[in-house]
Order: C-alpha cells, then structure tokens, then sequence
C-alpha cells in the first residue's frame, strides 16, 4: 500500500463518497419514512380533533346564531330600563325637592302664623290683665272704703274712742 497510484487513491475517495452518499441516502429515506409516519399520525390526530371539535363548534355556532339577537335584544332592554330608571331618579329627585321646599316653606308660614297667634295673645293677656286687673282694684277699693263705712255705722258711737296721744278737735291747741 505503499505505492497507491492515483488511480487507486482516486477510486478509494470515490468509493468512499460514494458510500457516504449511500449512507446519507439511506439516513434521508429513514427521516422521511418516519416524517410520512408522523404526518400521517397528525392527519389522523387532526381528522379525530376535527370530528370531535367540529360538532362542538357547530353546535356553539348554532346557539350563537339563536340566541344572538335575544342576548342583544335583552342588552337593548336593559339599556332602556337603565336609561328609564335615570329618569324616573330624575323625576323622583325634583319630586322630593319640591315637597321639601313646600315643607320648608309651609313651617315658615305656620311659624309665621303661630308666632303672630302667639305674640297677639301675649297682647290681649296684657291687655285683659291691664283691663280687668285695673277695675278690680278699683272695686276692691271700693268695696273695702263701703265695708269700713258700713263697719264704722254699724258700731256704736260710745265704743269709738281717740286714740292715745291724739287730742280732741278743740283741744288741740292746748299744750300740755
């Protein structure tokens, strides 16, 4: 082996390429063989997906498409209720506003008319006690001068006597 022409080396390294094509070919019918394989497996997976999702898809389509208008339907009518309650709150607030403000404004009235009431009789008490109080102590003077009149007739003239350290009328002039 010592003298290998260059024929002979020639035809080592194309034998030798020549087996690593071989080797890669056969390398590459085994990864394809094995991708075919897969791909098939995954076809299949996907057709078995496919049968099962399919129907579940359907069926959610279905439903969709059925009650699609009443879900919308049923947002519509909520919006308007919501949109009527505002209203309603609205028209309920002014309501309550204005029953406060006639409330507020009747008890100023009726404070108005108590306070009038009340300070017209304070008036006419002082009045009537002014009107009333007046004459009875005129009458009470009256009937208490005619009672000491009436008392001093009734007693006989001999019971009366000066009283101590006072004088007769014409004795007065005298100094003891």
């Amino acid at each position: 082996m010592h003298n290998l022409d260059s024929q002979t080396v020639q035809l080592i390294i194309v034998a030798a390429v020549a087996l690593t094509m071989l080797l890669q070919t056969v390398v590459l019918l085994a990864i394809f063989s094995a991708l075919r394989k897969s791909a098939a497996a995954m076809r299949q997976d996907i057709e078995e997906l496919r049968t099962s999702v399919v129907p579940v898809i359907e069926s959610a389509r279905e439903l969709l498409a059925h009650t699609g208008p009443k879900i919308e339907a049923a947002v519509v009518d909520a919006a308007a209720i919501a949109h009527n309650l505002r209203r309603q709150t609205v028209d309920v607030q002014a309501a309550a506003n204005e029953i406060i403000d006639r409330a507020r404004r009747q008890s100023a009235r009726a404070d108005g008319m108590l306070t009038s009431l009340m300070d017209g009789v304070d008036k006419t008490a002082g009045f009537m006690q002014e009107s009333v109080t007046k004459p009875m102590k005129q009458i009470s003077g009256f009937l208490a001068s005619a009672k000491a009149i009436v008392e001093s007739l009734r007693t006989p003239i001999t019971e009366q006597r000066p009283p101590q350290g006072s004088l007769p009328r014409g004795d007065r002039n005298k100094v003891v």
